[in-house]
């Protein structure tokens, strides 16, 4: 299947967004994160990023501003539940900056999933709903 890279700062989402996905039949790399995601750019450009926006060191804004610029074509899903402002005011940023898709947390497994596919061109776009 695919390569995917996902950045968050929660340990317990993170591994739960792992498990999830390599149940899917993907590989996934994970960093707690943008600073440290971004080393992982230096070994293989992965098929997707899901990265969330609010983390130490390098938030994910900032990550997919600099991802953009470097890997154009690069898939990106950005996803947060929030910090000082509800996630519904960062998600909108995460949108103008390049990522394809944005999530609140806590996610909807089956629409995250198939938004995943949908990107990776892994299924077809009957029944996904218009809205995430």
């Amino acid at each position: 299947m695919a390569k995917i890279y996902v950045f968050d700062d929660e340990p317990s989402i993170l591994l739960m967004i792992k498990k999830m996905l390599e149940k899917a039949g993907h590989e996934v790399d994970i960093a707690l994160n943008g600073k440290e995601g971004m080393e992982l750019f230096k070994y293989k450009v992965p098929d997707l990023l899901i990265t969330d926006i609010i983390m130490p060191e390098k938030e994910g804004l900032e990550t997919i501003f600099e991802l953009r610029k470097t890997y154009p074509k690069l898939k990106i899903i950005a996803i947060s539940g929030g910090g000082r402002i509800s996630p519904s005011g960062y998600l909108p940023g995460a949108k103008l900056l390049g990522a394809d898709m944005v999530f609140e947390k806590p996610l909807d497994q089956k629409k995250f999933l198939h938004a995943i596919a949908l990107l990776l061109n892994e299924t077809s776009t009957e029944n996904f709903p218009r809205q995430l």
